[in-house]
């Protein structure tokens, strides 16, 4: 089998060394589809050019190319038999336009919970959208989704052996749809020290929230890549997981990022078929479904139980699971298999 990676115009790198989204779960199909015997091509010019020579790298996106040019002919005598590309795509005309004269499958993960895809962008069968969350599926019902957990991965992001840790952890952007404040708290309701990781987005929220962010028990870390950002998530005895009341988690990253490296997970959510239930098991973590009226105080409480019972999770355990359920070749596998 002959897969496809494509790129999209971004700020960030393909593969991503820190934060970043889709661009990470495409590198993590390009790994799976490796591991499990296709041969890859990365696809446009935004890959990153020390990938070689390890890596087939094309530098033509799909949505650029002419019809009856050289890069269409060249594309279509190499012989694809799968696209993977970001999800606003298979309803991009001119990225279709090419995507057809190719006749391959084309697959692709929705991470956007608002993003309306065309009523002809995917058939079920040849065309595929995939979906994390049964609240996910439910949004994007009309398309025919699969559901299937995502992967992501970064550079240098290999997970060493499993390890009790010590410090809480919380990883992501730092802003109001995130709502690592709540995370913050909960910590220090237990008394525990928490780490924040992860680029600031929203100055003005960091503000608003000044007084928890900057107690004594919350250590800024800031945007890490590498074996940096896979130890800060290994060496916690527990990843906090939080977001805003009315915000709808659609890829959920961190979810295999810290079952990967061992690391027990507990989740405050506030409703049920999120992505959170479709990752997380009683052997992996703890999740409390907070009412969306309550107050932060409150739900602070809520999540610092469900910190206390991830505690008592066995982290080699938690890793072997994670190894299992979001393994890149296995998820590949999934996405390239026409659904019966």
């Amino acid at each position: 089998m002959l897969v496809g990676v494509c790129d999209f115009p971004g700020s960030y790198a393909f593969p991503p060394a820190g934060y970043g989204g889709i661009e990470r779960w495409l590198w993590a199909v390009a790994v799976g589809a490796r591991a499990a015997g296709a041969d890859v091509h990365l696809l446009g010019p935004g890959w990153l050019a020390d990938l070689e020579p390890d890596w087939v790298r094309k530098p033509d996106r799909l949505e650029d190319i002419t019809a009856g040019s050289l890069a269409e002919r060249a594309l279509r005598s190499a012989g694809y038999d799968l696209l993977v590309v970001g999800h606003e795509y298979p309803s991009l005309p001119a990225w279709t336009r090419t995507w057809n004269a190719l006749e391959c499958d084309v697959a692709t993960f929705q991470h956007s919970p608002v993003f309306q895809h065309t009523s002809t962008a995917f058939d079920g069968r040849r065309s595929r959208l995939y979906c994390y969350s049964p609240e996910m599926i439910e949004r994007y019902a009309d398309h025919q989704p699969v559901p299937e957990l995502a992967v992501h991965l970064g550079l240098d992001e290999d997970e060493p052996p499993a390890v009790a840790g010590s410090d809480l952890v919380w990883l992501g952007r730092i802003d109001e749809e995130k709502a690592p404040h709540i995370a913050v708290r909960a910590a220090q309701m237990l008394g525990r020290r928490i780490q924040i990781v992860g680029p600031v987005f929203d100055e003005a929220y960091v503000r608003h929230h000044e007084r928890l962010f900057s107690a004594s028990h919350v250590k800024w870390v800031g945007e890490l890549g590498g074996p940096a950002k896979t130890a800060a998530i290994r060496d916690a005895s527990v990843f906090v997981y939080t977001y805003a009341r009315t915000y709808v988690e659609a890829g959920a990253a961190v979810f295999g990022e810290s079952l990967r490296a061992g690391t027990p997970m507990a989740a405050l959510t506030w409703r049920g078929g999120t992505c959170a239930e479709a990752a997380l098991c009683d052997q992996t973590g703890a999740i409390t479904v907070g009412d969306p009226d309550l107050d932060d105080e409150t739900a602070a409480g809520l999540l610092a139980r469900a910190i206390q019972e991830a505690e008592d999770l066995d982290h080699t355990q938690v890793q072997e699971i994670g190894m299992q359920r979001f393994d890149p070749a296995r998820h590949f596998t999934a996405m390239s298999t026409r659904p019966c």
